[in-house]
């Protein structure tokens, strides 16, 4: 999630460590909070890689600042990891947020409907929180603890929400795709 974030941004524009982690902070750090000691080796892997670079300017009024670029491999790299997105990137909430943050960036439609599907499948699974003896998914209604209630309803209705968008969504790609 995080390198996905990292390489999401910098498709965007380069932007100093700060900044990056600025952003990806919002985009994640409800959540978990972006430390120094996890963004900054995620940094380093990427440019090991090869897919990322750095470049010094000078600082307005202090020690010089490191500019982080994408390279075409890195840019390469996040459209490979936005086609193949599966798995927890699909079924994990956070991860299916970055996920969303930066699918614009694959260009055709189709490619965009064929990670939204991986999306609506793991959706329309059925599922719960909780279960009776026998195995059996347990709805709100059957339960009498109202803490557990609240917390199936409000992921039904975050479902609810979530199949619509997607299915708008997805009607809208398959007609641009038509054109």
């Amino acid at each position: 999630m995080l390198e996905l974030a990292i390489l999401g941004f910098l498709f965007e524009r380069p932007l100093h460590g700060y900044e990056l982690k600025r952003r990806v902070a919002h985009l994640t750090g409800h959540v978990r909070p972006i430390a120094d000691g996890t963004l900054y080796p995620a940094i380093k892997r990427l440019e090991k890689a090869g897919w990322l670079e750095r470049q010094t300017e000078p600082g307005s009024r202090a020690a010089p600042r490191h500019v982080l670029t994408l390279t075409t491999d890195g840019r390469a790299e996040l459209l490979r990891r936005l086609r193949e997105v599966d798995g927890t990137a699909v079924t994990d909430e956070n991860h299916w947020f970055t996920v969303l943050a930066f699918l614009r960036h694959l260009e055709r439609p189709a490619e965009q409907a064929a990670v939204l599907r991986r999306r609506l499948e793991f959706l329309q699974q059925p599922s719960s929180f909780f279960h009776d003896d026998a195995g059996r998914p347990l709805t709100a209604e059957e339960l009498d603890d109202p803490f557990r209630q609240g917390l199936l309803t409000v992921a039904r209705a975050t479902s609810r929400a979530e199949l619509g968008w997607l299915e708008r969504t997805l009607a809208d790609l398959a007609e641009q795709s038509a054109d």
